[in-house]
């Protein structure tokens, strides 16, 4: 089955493959032709996806889905949530996001944070909704330099080490990406 994913994200592009192997031909925005930085205006992970998948499907026709990940933070009333990718600014760098959180987080003890991932799937004009979550904490500081995004800095519950020091293999264990696409292939194939 010839999936189109919506991102422009070769990392998320990685991972995504790497996750979901047999019978699954993920295909990028760029290796399908398309050009397009589709926006994320809304203020849930549910609608940005939606709004992205609906974007490629009505442009294609063809099935596709797209994901909308966000980071929680407890202590800052859920931020970044959806607003993770541009914590910082309007122009996506990981860096300026990772030191404004942790900027923000200075002197507060309670680190609990989750990532939450939505995929929207649109299969033969249908939308269906999966959903992963990562339970963990933030650092004090960087630690690693793997992965991408706020990777360095959260530490996943039931592990010692941050998603910046993991390998692929190791992150897909805990990683929300990793459960939603569970999910989703698990509704694929049955």
């Amino acid at each position: 089955m010839t999936l189109i994913f919506a991102t422009n994200n070769i990392n998320k592009v990685k991972e995504i493959r790497s996750a979901m192997k047999g019978g699954f031909d993920i295909i990028s925005l760029k290796e399908a032709g398309i050009e397009k930085d589709i926006p994320e205006p809304h203020d849930t992970l549910e609608a940005n996806a939606s709004e992205k998948s609906k974007t490629i499907f009505e442009m294609t026709g063809q099935n596709c889905f797209s994901e909308d990940t966000g980071l929680e933070v407890d202590a800052l009333n859920r931020e970044p949530g959806v607003k993770s990718a541009r914590y910082a600014d309007e122009e996506p760098q990981y860096v300026d996001n990772i030191e404004k959180l942790l900027h923000k987080m200075e002197g507060i003890s309670h680190r609990k944070a989750r990532f939450r991932t939505v995929i929207s799937l649109i299969l033969n004009e249908e939308e269906h909704f999966f959903e992963g979550i990562c339970e963990g904490v933030i650092t004090t500081k960087r630690i690693g330099d793997g992965g991408f995004g706020y990777d360095p800095i959260f530490i996943p519950d039931g592990a010692d080490r941050t998603f910046g020091e993991m390998t692929m293999e190791e992150k897909k264990q805990y990683s929300h990406r990793a459960k939603a696409l569970a999910g989703l292939t698990e509704w694929l194939i049955s």
